[in-house]
């Protein structure tokens, strides 16, 4: 059973006025965003929020009401955006893992002037990041799954496409 927190926490795809998706954001975010009179429900899925005097239906997918011009920006570094751009999997092993069950690796350790960047940071889990330990993975002997790069508008498209194969409703959306 799906409970309301989860429904609060499902994905939901954001387009511009142009219905260009432009992002995927949480539904609690997409029910403010509609609230508040800025986006339109497009497309909703099974359940309903209940407020006090109404209810609402689970949105699926928004479209802003004004265009956005969306500038091109580099995605932050962080946890949550390096195991997005690796799939949940480990770039050792290649297991798809909870994020829980995921660490992040330097492929070059810190200790011999590895830094914490795109280019060198991995999504691992803790037994081959264990076996890993103060190494390159050429030494510990383990071959990482694709090089490691930026996350960039090509990723983001990609993410949301995998996203969409769970949502019927979002890939009238995702032409391209």
């Amino acid at each position: 059973m799906i409970t309301t927190l989860d429904r609060l926490h499902r994905p939901v795809l954001v387009l511009n006025a142009s219905y260009e998706p432009v992002n995927i954001c949480a539904a609690r975010r997409a029910l403010v965003l509609i609230l508040k009179g800025v986006a339109l429900a497009e497309e909703h899925t099974a359940g309903n929020f209940h407020a006090q005097r109404s209810a609402y239906p689970t949105p699926s997918v928004i479209r802003l009401l004004e265009y956005r011009r969306i500038p091109h920006q580099a995605r932050a570094l962080s946890r949550k955006n390096i195991l997005m751009r690796d799939r949940y999997t480990c770039q050792y092993c290649q297991r798809i893992m909870p994020s829980s069950d995921l660490t992040l690796d330097h492929v070059v350790p810190r200790s011999r002037a590895g830094e914490s960047s795109w280019e060198n940071l991995v999504a691992c889990c803790h037994h081959c990041n264990n076996r890993k330990g103060n190494r390159t993975p050429e030494e510990a002997g383990l071959k990482l799954l694709r090089p490691p790069k930026p996350f960039s508008l090509h990723t983001n498209r990609h993410l949301m496409r995998l996203l969409a194969r769970g949502d019927v409703q979002w890939r009238k959306y995702l032409f391209y």
